[in-house]
């Protein structure tokens, strides 16, 4: 009998493709463009051009779309951690994180 992994996420995965910034400490402090993969209310996947370690603190901003919030667009700044670093596809990388705090943001 075959056995099922079963998936461990706990809450809904939205396959979003958005653009956010992160930023981070390697050599001081760093700053990169990325695009979402997936984010969800624990965890993001985004790609970026280089890896970032695993366990690094990283902190972002992205912007929630309507078809997610089901009123108008959101900003919000996330800190979290890198929790897995996988080679992506076209010379990019895929780097999962999970949320540890968050906070929505005012528009300017």
């Amino acid at each position: 009998m075959a056995e099922v992994e079963q998936d461990k996420r706990g809450t809904r995965r939205f396959a979003l493709r958005l653009p956010v910034s992160v930023t981070y400490t390697g050599d001081g402090v760093q700053e990169k463009a990325a695009q979402t993969r997936d984010v969800s209310a624990r965890g993001i996947c985004f790609y970026v051009d280089s890896a970032i370690a695993a366990g690094s603190a990283i902190e972002f901003t992205l912007t929630l779309p309507p078809e997610i919030t089901l009123t108008e667009s959101i900003r919000v700044r996330c800190k979290g951690k890198v929790v897995r670093v996988d080679d992506g596809k076209e010379g990019r990388v895929a780097v999962a994180a999970v949320i540890d705090e968050y906070e929505f943001l005012s528009e300017p």
